[in-house]
């Protein structure tokens, strides 16, 4: 078993219940309130600096350039499609500048907490925890739905295409792959912390979308 798959099997109950929620079931099949989904990216959207920030940071920790070059290649995606993707969005549902400057969810402010904290750690393996479960649980979502984002309104249709297909699947792979190595030169009190990080990503990823699913009611 790669140590990848042992770290997300310590998390199954949370892994389950974060990657096959109500609140992406609904969002494949249309039926998902609009207000949930502005919700959701007005969140999702404050992510974003401090992602790009980790993200940035992992690649400066890369043990060479062959193992950086995915990460700066997916770090060119995240500030260039996908930011773009929210911007139309926003202008699509109607959320104003008022609404973007709103104050971070507290669900919200505990995700940017653990990257923070894995950033500034100095320890590319749990810099890595934290990305691959951002990445990795959303591709399984993502995968999941991936055969219904065509007759939907752009907002639903291109997060689920965003989180889907060869592309998206090689970034995980190649996240996957890299905690793989990183695992294997950790001793056992690093090895403590990174099951430690990714499992409470895990956790936090699942509050997330609890929040999300339960926000205008």
């Amino acid at each position: 078993m790669r140590p990848t798959e042992a770290l997300r099997d310590r998390c199954a109950e949370d892994w389950v219940a974060a990657t096959d929620h109500a609140f992406c079931a609904e969002l494949a099949t249309n039926t998902l309130p609009a207000e949930k989904m502005r919700w959701y990216l007005i969140q999702d959207h404050k992510f974003l600096e401090e992602f790009v920030r980790l993200l940035a940071t992992a690649l400066a920790h890369a043990p060479t350039l062959g193992d950086a070059i995915p990460a700066a290649q997916f770090l060119a995606l995240i500030t260039s499609t996908e930011n773009t993707y929210f911007e139309r969005s926003f202008e699509a549902l109607g959320v104003n500048a008022s609404d973007r400057a709103a104050a971070p969810a507290s669900e919200t402010g505990a995700l940017l907490q653990i990257m923070a904290a894995a950033r500034t750690s100095g320890r590319y393996a749990e810099m890595l925890a934290v990305l691959c479960v951002a990445e990795w649980s959303y591709l399984e979502w993502g995968e999941r739905h991936a055969s219904a984002a065509s007759g939907l309104p752009f907002w639903f249709r291109e997060w689920i295409e965003l989180h889907s297909g060869e592309g998206f699947r090689g970034v995980v792979e190649y996240l996957r792959i890299q905690l793989d190595r990183a695992w294997d030169d950790l001793d056992t009190e690093g090895r403590a912390r990174v099951e430690d990080v990714f499992g409470e990503t895990v956790s936090l990823e699942r509050k997330f979308f609890d929040a999300a699913y339960a926000s205008g009611v």
